[in-house]
């Protein structure tokens, strides 16, 4: 991919396709439904997500979920969030759904024809987000650069990263399509406007609930009641916790160290493999469309063609296509680029587009044609015949596997000599006789962090199924292996009264003052309708602070979002006020001061722009409803099939 991003010709592609393989095997697991679930399954699958399509079962067509990509969405899910620890076992369960989800829109984009190509990945990382920190002022990084920017930001390999953009890219190909003829009335875009664009200034009382803990003061004596009656629940409130002892190396560690391949075994895997280095024809399109609704009349449809045709006209008097396309083209998805669409393969679009698109040349336009979706304008760019990849190609990508798979296999062999070599002389000699060191942790909860490893996820899994004092095993680490044993357990049980008492006292609270928040909110809100605002507030002890002029979009300290806590204000009138609001740390009482709405001006004006996001809005909504029902769909047809052991893995927290 580098090489291909180094280099200004548009013939040279980059990063191979990998296709699947057809084996027998596989035919079985894809035709037999459920065999996978019970087949002794490899311990990294999570799951498999089969296609729907005969010729894709026949194929063996399938997108494989990984575990340790489950684990590293959930991971990173509790990182930027900053979850606690027992949250981890939920993530596990949403990240597992949300990749097989994932999945499955790739295996229906294939069904449908939809493809993406390594021009696409390159033209995403030249002018997507990615490109400021990729190719600043238009140059590449570097080979070195590039690695570590994909490694310190999502903590995998290159090869991995624009596997997951090129997911990206066809999903988003598949949204279009799939909502592409999606549109809003004005009345609603009207009423969206109003919405959005109404102020709103209000005095508003707050009980903190911040506040109000302080006021729950329970006696030593109710406290060790409250302790008692929830036994259960401190019965295991000290976690389980295990001493381990480690020995680790990294890949560079190995003796012998890099794996030399031949030029003989990259021709050897390029004559075994040519399947995988085909390049289906492919033309390079850009486009203008017209869109004309489902159920438009004669009127409005003449006029779509009437208004194509004129872009047309300006093109061949010399416009520019991009230009006019950013101006004119009610495809979002490709709007603003220009009209580009990438490269597309025979059968990714409906067939007058196809046809269309095939039987230009680079440089040439087409004449307005008619779709479903609309009227269109084309212009090819660049075309790609079939062909085999050569071998000088996709040498440096051959070399780079083979030198990983060799790589990979030298350190588990290295491994496991070093884990029987352990289970004999004990681990301590073993790390003297190979020049390692012996690293011995204090007591880790499983959720925890293993020091000096970047990756201790598979060593406690281990060590927490592992007896104390049993023979040494050995876990990888992400950057190489670890040969490790289990020194002693502290099973989980319950803490004493006076240990915990301060986690006791806030668990007190944490039952009273949802109780008490809701019944002093209460009885604010009956107080200032009956007394007004100020005065309620001062006979319930709630602070009185006054808003800004706010729209929906505005964030009000100590309410929260507008747009949710604060909505009911928008529907009150001056002098009203609301009943009780609820946020996560407060009770709310507003009496609202000034409302302001917009002129018609104003809201003729942003018509189009709030038609735009309204559109976007729905589509997204349309298109969540999709993938949930064709999710549904596979899993009735038995085409996901889940590896029960990786599954309850996740399901209790491993």
């Amino acid at each position: 991919m580098i090489r291909f991003l180094q280099q200004d010709s548009r013939l040279v592609k980059g990063i191979f396709i990998a296709l699947i393989s057809i084996t027998a095997i596989l035919m079985v697991i894809t035709l037999v439904p459920g065999i996978f679930q019970d087949a002794a399954s490899s311990g990294d699958t999570y799951a498999i997500v089969h296609s729907d399509s005969i010729f894709g079962r026949m194929l063996g067509s399938s997108t494989e979920v990984h575990l340790t990509e489950v684990q590293q969405v959930a991971q990173r899910m509790q990182q930027q969030n900053h979850y606690p620890d027992f949250v981890l076992q939920f993530l596990m369960q949403r990240a597992g759904q949300a990749l097989v989800q994932r999945a499955v829109l790739v295996e229906e984009a294939g069904r449908m024809g939809l493809t993406v190509t390594d021009t696409d990945v390159r033209n995403e990382l030249m002018h997507g987000p990615f490109a400021p920190a990729l190719f600043p002022d238009g140059k590449f990084i570097g080979e070195d650069r590039y690695d570590d920017f994909v490694q310190n930001n999502f903590n995998m390999s290159r090869t991995d990263f624009e596997t997951q953009l090129k997911e990206e890219i066809l999903i988003n190909r598949l949204e279009a399509f799939i909502t592409g003829g999606l549109t809003v009335p004005d009345s609603a875009v009207r009423d969206e406007y109003l919405k959005q664009a109404t102020k709103v200034k209000f005095q508003y009382a707050v009980l903190s609930d911040a506040e109000l803990r302080k006021q729950i003061t329970p006696s030593d004596a109710e406290l060790k009641t409250f302790f008692q009656q929830n036994a259960a629940r401190y019965r295991t409130a000290i976690p389980e916790t295990r001493k381990v002892q480690y020995v680790a190396f990294a890949l560079n560690q190995v003796p012998g160290g890099v794996p030399q391949i031949s030029g003989a075994d990259v021709q050897q895997y390029y004559n075994e493999h040519h399947q995988q280095f085909q390049v289906p024809e492919e033309v390079r399109v850009r486009h203008i469309l017209i869109k004309v609704p489902s159920n438009a009349n004669a009127q409005t449809v003449a006029a779509a063609k009437a208004k194509a045709e004129d872009i047309l006209k300006q093109i061949k008097a010399g416009g520019n296509f991009a230009e006019l396309a950013k101006k004119y083209s009610d495809d979002p998805g490709s709007k603003t680029q220009g009209g580009e669409l990438g490269f597309i393969q025979h059968g990714a679009t409906v067939p007058a587009f196809d046809q269309a698109a095939f039987s230009l040349q680079p440089g040439q336009l087409s004449q307005v044609i008619r779709t479903q979706f609309g009227f269109h304008i084309l212009q090819v760019e660049e075309k790609q015949p079939a062909h085999l990849k050569s071998v000088d190609e996709v040498h440096d990508l051959i070399l780079a596997n083979l030198t990983q798979q060799a790589q990979a296999k030298a350190a588990q062999e290295y491994a496991a000599k070093l884990q029987a070599q352990a289970q004999q002389v004990g681990l301590q000699k073993m790390a003297e006789q190979n020049h390692l060191q012996v690293v011995t942790t204090d007591p880790l909860q499983q959720s925890g962090v293993v020091p000096g490893l970047a990756d201790g996820t598979q060593l406690l899994k281990g060590a927490f199924a592992t007896k104390p004092g049993a023979a040494p095993q050995s876990a990888s680490t992400g950057e190489g292996y670890a040969i490790y044993t289990v020194l002693n357990v502290v099973p989980a049980h319950a803490p004493t009264f006076d240990a915990y008492k301060a986690h006791v006292l806030e668990d007190f609270r944490d039952q009273q003052i949802a109780s008490l928040l809701h019944s002093r909110t209460q009885q604010l809100a009956i107080k200032a309708r009956e007394e007004g605002l100020d005065k309620a507030a001062k006979e319930v002890g709630a602070t009185v602070l006054t808003s800004d002029l706010v729209d929906s979009t505005g964030q009000v300290p100590q309410l929260g979002d507008m747009a949710t806590q604060g909505e009911v204000a928008f529907t009150l009138q001056p002098g009203q006020i609301s009943g009780p609001i609820y946020t996560q740390s407060s009770g709310v009482v507003l009496k609202l001061l000034d409302k302001q709405a917009p002129t018609e001006a104003q809201i003729q004006q942003n018509m189009d722009p709030t038609r735009d996001k309204l559109v976007q809005q729905r589509r997204e909504t349309a298109f969540a409803v999709f993938a949930s029902s064709l999710e549904q769909r596979f899993i009735e047809h038995g085409l996901i099939h889940y590896n029960k052991k990786a599954l309850a893995g996740t399901q209790s927290g491993i």
